[in-house]
C-alpha cells in the first residue's frame, strides 16, 4: 500500500491558518472529517488529544505528527497541512511546526495500512524530503513528492540481510506505536550507519514486534538502547549493558545514545522475575501507591459506571420495582437491576479493584490472588475497603513469594507462575483475608455507614463543601482521585449522597470557566475562548479535567475560584439531599438522582456561577 492510498487532495491544507495547538489540532480533524473519513468527530478527537496528554507529537524540525487509532475512523486516513508562519505544538525542540500530519488509524487497520503510516513517519526524517513538501505550490505537487520518495527509498532498500551480529541493539515503543516507534528507529539506524556501528533495532509497533532480538543477539550485544513510552520485556536483557530513555530522545539524540552503548556508560539490568517491564522514564512498573492504587480503580470504573447506571435506570420503574415481591415489580427493572448489581457488574467491582492492583504491584502472578482476595472481601461484607487491602496483600505476598522461591533449582522456573505463584498466593491471601481483615474492616465499614448517616445538617454540609472542592484542587490528580474514590466506596455501602457532591465538585470547573469565557470575554485570549465553548460539553459530561489549560495558565487567580465554586455545589448538594446512584455520566444522569434533579441542577449552576463571577473579578483583561 502505498502513502497516497491514504493522503489524498481532499484532505490537504497548503495555506493553514492555525495560531494554536488546539486549533490546528481542530482544523486537521475537520478535515478528515468533511472528508468522510471518521465515523465519529468528537471520539475521534478526544483519541488524538488523550495521545497529546501522554507526550507531545511536536517531534521537532517543523514536524508534527498528531495521530490516534481508534474505531471513531471509518477509514484509514492521514491529512496534511502547512503553515509558513508555524503554530506553537510544544514541539520537542521548542520551535514552531511547519508541516502537520495527522494520522488517522482505524481499530482495524491491517498491517498494511500501519506499516504504510510508519513509512511515512520515516521519510519526515529526511530533510531534503522536507524540503520538497515546503516548496511544493499545489496539492498534485505534494502527492508527487511523496510517490517520487517512496519509489527511491523502494529502490534503495533492496534485499535485507540478517544482522546476527549485532553489537548495540535497540528497542523502540510508543503508546499508540504508529509515528514516533518507527522514526525512532530510522533515527537510530542512520546515525549508527553513519558511524560504521552495527546495530539492529527492534520495534513495538501496532501491528506488533517487528524484527525482535533474539537470544543470540542479545548475547553477542555490547549494549542495549530501550526508547520507550510504554512497556517493554526486560527480563531477556539480564547481565547486560542498558540505557532507558523515552522514545523521543531515540529521535532527537541517536549519537548520543549509541556513543553511551559503545561506552557501555550504563547500569547492568538485573532481572526482576514475573516479565519485568520498564518505560523511556526509567521508572519501574511495580513502584508507587498511588499508580497501584490508579491501576485498579482506572480498570474497575468501567464495571462502575456501567453497573451505576444501569441500576439507576431500573429505579425508573420505582425503587422496589426489581423486587418480585413488590407491587411496583417490573421485569424490565429485575434484569437491569441483576446486570449491574451485586449480581453483575458490582458484584465484580471489588474483585476487579484487587486483582489490577495486585497485577500493579506484582505482574501477572499477582492477578488471581487478588481477585480471590477482592472477592472474599465483597463477600465478607468487607466492601471497598476491604477490596483495597486485599489488592495489596496480594501483590507483595507474591512479591514475597518470588524471593521465597528464587533459590529453587532453574528446572522449576516454569511451574513458579502457573502453579508456585497462584496455589500459594491465593492460599495465603485468602487466610489473611478470612481470619485477619474481613471481620474488622466489616465492622468498620458498618461504624462509618452508621457515621454518615447521623450525621446532621451542619456535618453534611461541610462534607459536601470538603469533597466538592476536592474535587476542583488539581482536576484529575491524586486529590480528585481520592474523593472520587471515597465517593465510590460510599455507593458500595449503600450511601449515595458523598458521590452527588464529588459530581457537583467535578461538573463545576470546566462549566464555571465556559461561562467565564462566554461573559467575561475581555480576560481571555481567543483560543481561550474556543477552549471555553469546549468545556460546556466536558463540564457536562464530568471531565474536570477540561479546566486545566485555565488552571496551567493562571493558577493563581483559576485555581482558587474554581474550589471555591465546586465547594459551594458539593455543599449545596448536601443541603437539598441529592444521591446519586450512578458514579458518573454528568447531566445525562442528572434524571436518575435520588432527590430533586432540578435542585441537583441549581447547585451546579450555582457553583460554576461562583466560579465564573470570580474568575471575572480576579482576571486582567488581556491584549491580543
Amino acid at each position: 500500500m502505498r502513502i497516497t492510498d491514504l493522503l489524498k487532495a481532499d484532505t490537504i491544507i497548503l495555506d493553514f491558518q492555525a495560531n494554536s495547538k488546539d486549533q490546528a489540532i481542530d482544523m486537521l480533524v475537520d478535515k478528515l472529517h468533511d472528508a468522510g473519513r471518521l465515523a465519529d468527530r468528537q471520539a475521534f478527537k478526544k483519541a488524538i488529544l488523550a495521545r497529546e496528554a501522554q507526550s507531545t507529537t511536536g517531534i521537532g524540525e517543523g514536524i508534527a505528527i498528531p495521530h490516534a487509532k481508534t474505531s471513531a475512523v471509518k477509514t484509514p486516513s492521514i491529512a496534511f497541512a502547512r503553515s509558513k508562519a508555524g503554530v506553537n505544538f510544544d514541539s520537542l525542540d521548542g520551535q514552531p511546526s511547519h508541516l502537520f500530519f495527522m494520522i488517522a488509524a482505524s481499530e482495524g487497520a491491517n498491517n498494511a495500512h500501519l506499516e504504510t503510516l510508519a513509512r511515512l513517519s520515516r521519510y519526515l526524517m529526511d530533510s531534503k524530503f522536507r524540503q520538497k513538501l515546503e516548496a511544493a505550490q499545489t496539492t498534485n505537487e505534494v502527492l508527487q513528492a511523496i510517490n517520487d520518495k517512496e519509489a527511491e527509498e523502494l529502490q534503495e532498500e533492496g534485499p535485507k540481510k540478517a544482522n546476527d551480529g549485532a553489537k548495540i541493539l535497540a528497542v523502540t515503543a510508543c503508546p499508540t506505536g504508529i509515528a514516533h516507534t518507527f522514526m525512532a528507529a530510522d533515527a537510530l539506524k542512520a546515525k549508527a550507519n553513519e558511524m560504521g556501528v552495527e546495530i539492529k533495532v527492534e520495534t513495538n509497533g501496532s501491528g506488533g514486534v517487528k524484527n525482535e532480538l533474539t537470544a543470540a543477539d542479545i548475547e553477542s550485544a555490547t549494549a542495549i538502547i530501550v526508547a520507550a513510552d510504554k512497556h517493554v520485556e526486560m527480563d531477556r536483557f539480564a547481565g547486560k549493558h542498558v540505557i532507558i530513555v523515552p522514545v523521543a530522545d531515540g529521535i532527537r539524540r541517536p549519537k548520543e545514545l549509541i556513543e553511551k552503548a559503545l561506552k557501555k556508560d550504563a547500569p547492568v539490568y538485573e532481572a526482576k522475575g514475573g516479565g519485568s517491564k520498564a518505560t523511556g522514564s526509567g521508572v519501574r512498573e511495580r513502584s508507587g501507591f498511588y499508580k497501584h492504587l490508579m491501576n485498579g480503580v482506572s480498570n474497575m470504573l468501567p464495571f462502575v459506571v456501567g453497573g451505576g447506571i444501569l441500576i439507576a435506570i431500573s429505579f425508573i420503574f420505582g425503587i422496589k420495582a426489581f423486587d418480585p415481591n413488590d407491587p411496583s415489580y417490573h421485569p424490565i427493572a429485575e434484569a437491569l437491576m441483576t446486570i449491574g448489581g451485586g449480581s453483575g457488574a458490582f458484584g465484580l467491582m471489588i474483585p476487579v479493584l484487587a486483582g489490577f492492583i495486585a497485577s500493579s504491584i506484582a505482574d501477572r502472578p499477582g492477578f488471581a490472588p487478588g481477585m480471590i482476595g477482592g472477592f472474599l472481601a465483597a463477600n465478607g461484607n468487607a466492601g471497598f475497603l476491604g477490596g483495597l487491602i486485599a489488592g495489596f496483600l496480594a501483590g507483595y505476598m507474591v512479591v514475597g513469594l518470588k524471593k521465597a522461591f528464587a533459590g529453587l533449582p532453574e528446572s522449576l522456573e516454569g511451574i513458579k507462575p502457573v502453579l508456585l505463584y497462584p496455589v500459594f498466593g491465593i492460599l495465603l491471601t485468602g487466610l489473611i483475608m478470612l481470619f485477619v481483615v474481613n471481620e474488622p474492616v466489616s465492622a468498620l465499614n458498618g461504624a462509618l455507614t452508621l457515621w454518615l448517616e447521623g450525621l446532621g445538617t451542619g456535618n453534611l454540609v461541610l462534607l459536601g463543601l470538603i469533597l466538592g472542592g476536592m474535587m476542583a484542587v488539581d482536576m484529575g490528580g491524586p486529590i480528585n482521585k481520592a474523593a472520587f474514590t471515597f465517593g465510590i466506596a460510599m455507593i458500595d455501602a449503600g450511601n449515595l449522597a458523598p458521590h452527588a457532591a464529588i459530581m457537583a465538585g467535578g461538573m463545576v470547573p470546566p462549566l464555571g470557566l465556559a461561562l467565564a469565557t462566554t461573559f467575561f470575554g475581555r480576560k481571555f485570549t481567543k483560543a481561550e475562548r474556543d477552549a471555553g465553548k469546549t468545556n460546556y460539553i466536558m463540564g457536562a459530561s464530568f471531565i474536570t479535567e477540561g479546566a486545566i489549560p485555565f488552571a496551567a495558565a493562571d493558577p493563581g487567580r483559576v485555581i482558587p475560584s474554581i474550589i471555591i465554586g465546586s465547594a459551594v455545589a458539593g455543599a449545596l448538594s448536601m443541603v437539598f439531599g441529592i444521591g446519586l446512584p450512578a458514579p458518573h455520566g454528568g447531566l445525562f444522569v442528572i434524571p436518575l438522582v435520588e432527590g430533586n434533579p432540578f435542585m441537583y441542577l441549581v447547585a451546579i449552576l450555582i457553583g460554576a456561577a461562583v466560579t465564573a463571577l470570580l474568575v471575572g473579578l480576579l482576571k486582567k483583561n488581556v491584549e491580543e
